[in-house]
């Protein structure tokens, strides 16, 4: 008998044994279908894209809590999101392809919020503080729909392209529902001019855009396919959205909502048990970003990309990590345990 023909009787012989004794022997591991699957390098791509979410909503909540709109920090955010660009650049350059569509559509939006972001700067530093001399915050009903207007535009954006949002809605609402005269009439005329500017301008270049956009591209999945070990059985009551494709021993092939609501479902598997082994296709590493204390220590086995200060939030920042999809689970977890906000997982 030659080397080769006893090696091979010895490996089959220590199968039979395992077999034998009930001991699995490697089962086939369950992998995303190729029409499910998104390149790596789009967990990276995709947090610019978002940190346009998490602007407008640091804006609403400034808002929201009553402080003046001169107050939000429109110069310093254009740097945040060229800087995090950078950091990108930085991280994709040279482990993947470059992906020359991507990255247009960034430098598209980028150069579009900085034109926005330093004419609004100028004009609430020049004029909008004038007005607010003669005028409390949020006391006039142009004051109130900009900042109702501003949340129901960081929930749309959170789960449709900011361009299908609706802004002619606001604009009747502001000739037709809030008052022609009353007090405080300095700042009622000022804000009724900008808000009448503003979504006027973003309407028509929105509905450009989206033409453009509709004709260029393909419609995006809204799904994402995940493979997860350990997940609960009748977890489809509290997650109505997750479809279960197919199993394979302690593993199951789902789909999950995809952008902000792939985050909500990511904590709910992670607290319910489930362990993560593929998303849209990747074993490697997925972003997560979150706001923590700057003090706060690192979840194990994770890696800082970018970090930003809250601007208007003294104390916090956003920490965007690198993320073994294999520790994901464990890292949510962590953050529920610590009661830190988790903004979001980058799912490609």
């Amino acid at each position: 008998m030659t080397m080769q023909r006893l090696h091979r009787t010895i490996v089959a012989a220590f199968a039979a044994l395992l077999l034998a004794g009930g001991v699995a022997v490697c089962a086939p591991r369950l992998q995303t279908p190729q029409e499910h699957r998104r390149t790596e390098d789009q967990t990276y791509l995709t947090f610019p894209e978002w940190f346009l979410v998490f602007s407008p909503a640091e804006y609403a909540d400034l808002l929201r809590a009553a402080q003046p709109a001169s107050a939000f920090p429109f110069f310093a955010h254009v740097g945040q999101f060229w800087g995090a660009y950078r950091q990108v650049i930085g991280a994709t350059s040279g482990r993947y392809p470059f992906n020359g569509e991507y990255h247009t559509m960034i430098v598209v939006i980028g150069v579009s919020t900085t034109v926005e972001y330093a004419i609004k700067g100028a004009y609430e530093t020049l004029v909008g503080r004038l007005t607010e001399l003669v005028s409390q915050p949020n006391a006039t009903p142009e004051d109130r729909l900009a900042t109702q207007q501003a949340q129901a535009y960081v929930d749309f954006i959170r789960v449709r392209p900011w361009y299908e949002f609706d802004f002619v809605t606001p604009l009747k609402q502001l000739w037709t529902e809030t008052p022609l005269w009353g007090p405080q009439p300095l700042r009622k005329w000022e804000r009724r001019y900008l808000l009448t500017s503003e979504w006027l301008v973003k309407a028509g270049y929105a509905a450009l855009l989206e033409k453009a956009t509709h004709s260029t591209f393909e419609v995006p999945s809204t799904t994402t396919a995940v493979v997860v070990e350990g997940l609960s059985d009748g977890i489809e009551s509290d997650l109505p959205e997750l479809q279960r494709l197919q199993r394979d021993g302690t593993q199951t092939l789902v789909t999950v909502p995809r952008y902000q609501a792939f985050t909500d479902y990511a904590i709910a598997l992670s607290q319910g048990g489930a362990r993560f082994v593929e998303i849209a296709g990747n074993r490697g590493m997925v972003l997560v970003s979150a706001v923590t204390p700057a003090a706060a220590p690192l979840p194990p086995g994770t890696r800082v990309l970018i970090r930003q200060p809250i601007l208007t939030r003294n104390g916090l920042e956003r920490r965007v990590l690198e993320v073994p999809v294999a520790r994901l689970a464990a890292v949510l977890n962590d953050y529920a345990t610590n009661a830190v906000h988790v903004e979001h997982v980058f799912d490609y």
